[in-house]
């Protein structure tokens, strides 16, 4: 695999995993009491991985979903990918200390230096918000070139749908300007339009306690 870090790709600016590096810290916290590690569980659940496996997890941030994921299918091969170097420093000192042997590269899902049909399953924890609307479609396209014909992509993240939990308190470190466009009908139009076949909603998944978070969980494969 391709070892992303270059300091040309330092120059793009991008939303760190808690919106400001000061929260970096409070993350992992942050995320296991609003509940999100379970339904990461419930996410790699609707995978059907094969020893050998090769799986990308973009915007992995500090590495919380790639190790949840090595534990579960100890002999898949995992690469998390995050343009965050911190980061990424708090993911490989997770994994290191778990005993997990995952690989993490610096670089942005719009332009993945992977050859094609390199993986056999592909994710998105938490991360789809954090992207700028303009580079939505092209982030599927490339998560499309990367997968092995018939390989899925797997989505989770909030929903902001009519049918969803609204912003929330969420909106206190994700802008509702991030958040706005984050709808189930939008992620899926996009999907279909990226080339992914029959892309859908699998499950809304509660929140912080139930307190009005829904998280969007959606699977496509390529045409």
């Amino acid at each position: 695999m391709t070892n992303m870090v270059e300091v040309s790709k330092s120059q793009r600016t991008y939303l760190p995993a808690a919106s400001y590096d000061a929260f970096l810290p409070f993350y992992d916290l942050i995320a296991k009491l609003l509940g999100t590690d379970q339904a990461r569980r419930a996410l790699f659940d609707q995978a059907s991985l094969r020893p050998g496996n090769h799986v990308l997890d973009i915007g992995c941030g500090t590495g919380t979903f790639v190790s949840l994921l090595k534990q579960r299918y100890p002999t898949v091969e995992v690469i998390g990918l995050d343009p965050d170097p911190k980061a990424l420093a708090r993911a490989k000192r997770k994994a290191e200390r778990a005993g997990l042997s995952v690989s993490f590269d610096q670089g942005f899902a719009d332009t993945l230096e992977y050859s094609a049909a390199t993986f056999d399953a592909i994710f998105s924890s938490f991360m789809f918000h954090h992207l700028e609307g303009d580079v939505w479609e092209k982030t599927l396209r490339e998560l499309r070139r990367v997968l092995t014909p018939g390989a899925a992509f797997y989505l989770l993240d909030f929903d902001v749908s009519p049918s969803g939990a609204g912003h929330g308190p969420f909106s206190l470190i994700h802008s509702s300007e991030r958040l706005r466009d984050n709808s189930e009908s939008r992620i899926l139009s996009l999907m279909d339009g990226a080339g992914f076949s029959h892309p859908k909603k699998i499950a809304v998944l509660p929140l912080l306690f139930g307190f009005g978070y829904a998280a969007l969980s959606s699977v496509c494969t390529q045409r």
